[in-house]
C-alpha cells in the first residue's frame, strides 16, 4: 500500500493512524530477530503521535498526504530526549537536546515516527554490517547485504514494515540500499534538504532523502522536506516545486542519455543483461536514448572518495583517543583519511569545481542520464570482494563506482528497481538529473514504472 493510498483511506475513515501504526510496531518487533533493521523503536511516541494524528483528522485538521503515516528515520538525525547513536560506541548514551530538521518538518506534516533504524558504523560504510549493534539483513535475501550506511532504512521499507524511511548519503549510502534491498531511494541535489541537526560524516558531500516503495511517495516526501532553513548554511533557497507527478506521467520526448563511458564498462552480467532490458523498455515507451560521452566519472569518483577520506578523518579526530570504539573497517579509513596531504585535498576540490562546470553542459542536450546503480548484485554477508569480468575487486570500491560521483557533483539521483525483463535483479536502475531537477527525475522515473 502507497501513501497516497493509504492517505485517502485515512481521510475516508476506512483506517485509522492508530491501527496502522499498532500493525506495523507489530511487525516491527516479528522482524526484528531476523532483520535487526532497528535500534530503538519509538513504541510511545508513535502512538501518541497516531492519537494526534486521528484527532487532527476528527476536527478537520489536516496537515497533508503524510498526516498519520508510519516511518522511520536512519539513526544519525537528532530527536529531542531519544537516543541517537549514529550505529557508533561513542554514541551509543546520546540523547540530543534538540531535533533534525528533517524530523521537524516531518512532526509538523503529522508523520508518525516508529524508530531509529540501523545503519553502518558512524555512515562510513555500504553493508551496514555492524559491529557494536548487529549487521541489518536484506529482506530479499537474508544471505546479503542490505546496502549501506542507510541499510536499515532501505531494509525496513523493502519489509514492509514502515511506508517510507529517511537515510543519508554521502557516496551512495541512499541508493544503494534501495538497489540492493529493491525499493525506491532518492539523493536530492545538494543543499535541497536541511542537514540541521544529523550527525555528519562529510559536511561536503552528505545529503539527507527518503526511501520508499514508489517514486510518488518519494515525491509526497520531498513536498514535505525541500527549502531553506537558515540553520544550515549549506541549505540552498532555490525555488520548491510541487514534486510529485502527474498521473500517467509519459517518457514521449525526453531525451535520456545513454552512457558511452564508464557506466557502460565492467558489469556483472546480470546487471549488463537487466541495464539494456531496461534501455529497451523505455526506448518501447516512447524515450529518446541519447547516446554521451561523459566528463571523467572516474576522475570524479577518485576525487569523492579523497574528499570523503580527508574530511571524514578531520571530523572524527577529536575521537581519536577512542581508538578501541571503533570497527576494524571504519578505523582503517579514518587512518587512510590522515595520509592524505592537504595539497592533494585542496587539489581535489578545485578540481570538483572544474568537473561540475564541465557536467553542467551535459544537460543541455539530455534530460536525464540512465546509469546501473552499481555495477554488481548486493552482495554476500561477508564477502570482501566480488568478482567481476574476471577480476576481483573490494566489495565497497566495486558497490560505490556509479553513485559516489553524483556526491562530488551534487545532483539529483534516484534508484528505483528494474522492471520487466530485469526484474528481481539486485540492483536498480538510477535516474539522474541536473541540479534542482529532482521533479524532472521523478516524472521520468514515475513514467518508467508506470506509476
Amino acid at each position: 500500500m502507497t501513501i497516497e493510498k493509504t492517505a485517502a483511506r485515512l481521510r475516508s475513515g476506512q483506517v485509522t493512524s492508530m491501527e496502522l501504526t499498532a500493525d506495523a510496531i507489530a511487525k516491527i518487533h516479528e522482524s526484528q530477530p531476523g532483520l535487526n533493521s532497528f535500534i530503538t523503536v519509538t513504541e510511545q511516541l508513535a502512538f501518541n503521535q497516531a492519537q494526534q494524528a486521528d484527532d487532527d483528522f476528527a476536527n478537520g485538521i489536516d496537515r497533508g498526504p503524510l498526516q498519520g503515516i508510519p516511518y522511520a528515520l536512519k539513526d544519525m538525525f537528532c530527536t529531542k530526549g531519544i537516543r541517537t547513536t549514529c550505529g557508533s560506541k561513542l554514541f551509543a548514551d546520546y540523547i540530543p537536546e534538540h531535533d533534525a530538521a528533517v524530523y521537524e518538518r516531518l512532526r509538523e506534516a503529522g508523520a508518525v515516527l516508529l524508530g531509529k533504524t540501523g545503519l553502518h558504523e558512524l555512515a562510513y560504510g555500504i553493508t551496514s554490517q555492524n559491529p557494536h549493534f548487529g549487521p541489518v539483513k536484506n529482506p530479499r535475501d537474508t544471505s546479503r547485504v542490505p546496502g549501506g550506511s542507510s541499510g536499515g532504512s532501505g531494509a525496513a521499507v523493502a519489509a514492509g514494515l514502515v511506508y517510507f524511511a529517511m537515510g543519508s548519503d554521502t557516496g551512495g549510502s541512499i541508493r544503494l540500499p534501495a538497489a540492493f534491498c529493491g525499493c525506491v531511494g532518492l539523493k536530492p541535489t545538494s543543499g535541497r534538504i536541511s542537514r540541521y541537526g544529523t550527525l555528519p560524516l562529510d559536511y561536503s558531500l552528505d545529503h539527507m532523502g527518503p526511501l520508499t516503495r514508489t517514486v510518488r511517495d518519494a515525491a509526497i516526501v520531498m513536498n514535505a522536506l525541500a527549502g531553506k532553513d537558515q540553520r544550515d548554511d549549506t541549505c540552498s533557497s532555490h525555488p520548491v516545486e510541487d514534486y510529485l507527478p502527474a498521473p500517467g506521467a509519459s517518457l514521449a520526448g525526453k531525451r535520456l542519455g545513454m552512457p558511452a563511458n564508464f557506466f557502460n564498462a565492467r558489469l556483472e552480467t546480470k546487471v549488463r543483461e537487466a541495464f539494456d532490458a531496461a534501455l529497451d523498455r523505455i526506448r518501447s515507451r516512447g524515450g529518446e536514448l541519447v547516446p554521451v560521452t561523459l566528463p571523467d566519472p572516474a576522475a570524479v569518483t577518485t576525487i569523492g572518495r579523497m574528499i570523503l577520506l580527508s574530511e571524514a578523518s578531520a571530523l572524527l579526530s577529536q575521537f581519536a583517543h577512542r581508538r578501541d570504539d571503533f570497527g576494524g573497517d571504519v578505523i582503517a579509513l579514518i587512518d587512510q583519511g590522515r595520509l592524505i596531504s592537504a595539497t592533494d585535498y585542496i587539489n581535489a576540490q578545485r578540481l570538483r569545481r572544474v568537473y561540475q562546470q564541465q557536467w553542467a553542459a551535459v544537460w543541455n542536450h539530455i534530460d536525464a542520464l540512465l546509469v546501473p546503480a552499481s555495477p554488481n548484485e548486493a552482495p554476500l554477508l561477508g564477502e570482501p570482494y566480488v568478482e567481476i569480468d574476471g577480476e576481483l575487486e573490494e566489495v565497497r570500491i566495486a558497490s560505490t563506482r556509479f553513485v559516489r560521483c553524483f556526491n562530488v557533483l551534487g545532483n539529483p539521483a534516484l534508484v528505483i528497481p528494474f522492471v520487466g525483463a530485469g526484474a528481481g535483479v539486485m540492483t536498480g536502475l538510477q535516474v539522474v538529473g541536473a541540479p534542482f531537477a529532482e521533479k524532472t527525475v521523478l516524472e521520468i522515473t514515475a513514467a518508467i514504472r508506470e506509476e
